[in-house]
């Protein structure tokens, strides 16, 4: 059982860079323990910025520093992040072209008991709304590493939304296949009888691919996309392994609304119409709960994926 978050890998990407790197900075808003960041705070005092509650401040000053070529990195809760500084994220980091990475910790319903005050549910939507901007939900700890190591090589912004547990590894440190903004494809099955396609993000890719192999024990052929880069799509990859689906089904960890549901449907109807089925959280305040208790209500987890493909097909 894994018991390191992909916050805690984040931070071992960024303190393995920035013993050579000294541009790279990382910055909080009372955040560290609960990004993981406390090892790099330490280790890197001159290269670690704490604000406070202060997310408006957080993501003006990390724009101001990458004016002068700094590699801000901003750690914050996402349902915070992405809505208190959502104005400096739109023309301070995005309009200005700042190389800024905004990591939204804890992500989804990440904080379950503590309400709808603390879900982010509505990031995806807002952040992708953004020109310039890049969304990521990277699916495990192997994933996010990969990321997070290819965003240190660019400069423009992107958002990076993170889930606050340790997820179940789905790759390995010597099997993870990344290309960046291009999805990862899972097949399950012998490649007859119904055929269905799974999308999904973040914590839902590990529930899905579980589904997929539900499914593949009761003869239907699944194939799962990781799609971690939800901005910029991957619509050539969803078009290429839906081209003789019955079935598509996204799965996301947010509103029904503008996420990646709304992306897949969008792209399904214009170039290959086929039924699509979205699995999201309602649009309703969610129920408060450890996470696993909250997917399991919704059938946000392996047995409810694949019921929601066999009642669809």
């Amino acid at each position: 059982m894994n018991k390191i978050p992909n916050r805690q890998a984040i931070c071992e990407v960024l303190m393995e860079h920035a013993k050579d790197d000294k541009d790279i900075v990382a910055l909080c808003s009372d955040s560290r323990g609960s990004a993981s960041m406390t090892p790099f705070f330490k280790a890197f005092p001159e290269q670690s910025v704490e604000v406070g509650i202060a997310e408006q401040n957080l993501v003006g000053i990390a724009a101001g520093m990458a004016h002068v070529g700094k590699k801000t990195y901003c750690f914050s809760p996402a349902c915070f992040l992405s809505t208190r500084s959502y104005e400096q994220a739109k023309v301070d980091v995005a309009y200005s072209n700042t190389n800024v990475k905004l990591i939204g910790i804890s992500g989804g319903i990440s904080y379950g008991e503590l309400g709808m005050s603390h879900h982010s549910a509505q990031d995806i939507a807002a952040m992708s709304a953004i020109p310039n901007m890049r969304v990521y939900l990277p699916s495990d700890r192997f994933q996010t590493a990969k990321l997070i190591k290819a965003l240190l090589q660019d400069s423009k912004p992107a958002y990076v939304r993170v889930g606050r547990n340790p997820v179940e590894d789905i790759y390995s440190e010597d099997n993870t296949p990344f290309e960046m903004d291009k999805a990862t494809v899972s097949r399950y099955g012998d490649g007859k009888g119904k055929k269905a396609v799974i999308v999904a993000c973040g914590e839902m890719v590990r529930p899905s691919i579980e589904a997929a192999k539900i499914l593949e024990g009761e003869g239907i052929t699944t194939t799962v996309l990781d799609m971690y880069c939800v901005k910029p799509f991957d619509s050539t990859t969803l078009l290429a392994e839906v081209a003789d689906a019955d079935l598509v089904v996204s799965v996301e960890e947010h509103a029904p609304f503008g996420g990646l549901g709304s992306n897949v449907a969008s792209v399904v109807a214009a170039n290959k119409p086929c039924k699509v089925i979205q699995k999201a959280l309602p649009d309703d305040h969610v129920i408060t709960g450890k996470s696993k208790a909250v997917f399991d209500y919704y059938g946000l987890n392996a047995e409810g994926i694949a019921e929601t493909v066999k009642g669809n097909l």
